[in-house]
């Protein structure tokens, strides 16, 4: 969902970013590139708002899920965004979390998606 720019940004930042396109799953539907990041062990993000929608994809155990609402999505209007946010938290923190952030009111939210 994001170009090669923003992987390799992450990527000289020190994150092990994996694009699905990288792996063939750049047609998967949603369900099977989740699975493939908590098989993984690995935080989602995405631009894909259905990741929100519980009803199509409930989550239990998993990794983390970052939703983006940037717009326009611009490589640069996306590390803008993400980058101080993911160098302000440990990749521990989004465990069992759908963080939605938020590039008009810089509002970060955070919903617990699975049971204890």
């Amino acid at each position: 969902m994001f170009k090669l720019a923003v992987a390799q940004t992450l990527r000289d930042e020190g994150y092990n970013v994996m694009r699905a396109s990288e792996v063939g799953q750049d047609r998967a539907d949603d369900q099977d590139v989740l699975q493939k990041a908590i098989a993984e062990d690995r935080v989602l993000i995405t631009l894909d708002e259905h990741f929100g929608d519980w009803v199509i994809l409930p989550l239990n155990e998993h990794p983390g899920v970052i939703r983006l609402r940037v717009h326009p999505t611009t490589s640069e209007n996306v590390l803008e965004v993400l980058l101080p946010f993911l160098r302000s938290h440990s990749l521990e923190h989004f465990r069992d979390h759908l963080v939605i952030l938020s590039s008009k009111s810089r509002r970060v939210k955070w919903i617990h998606t699975a049971a204890r």
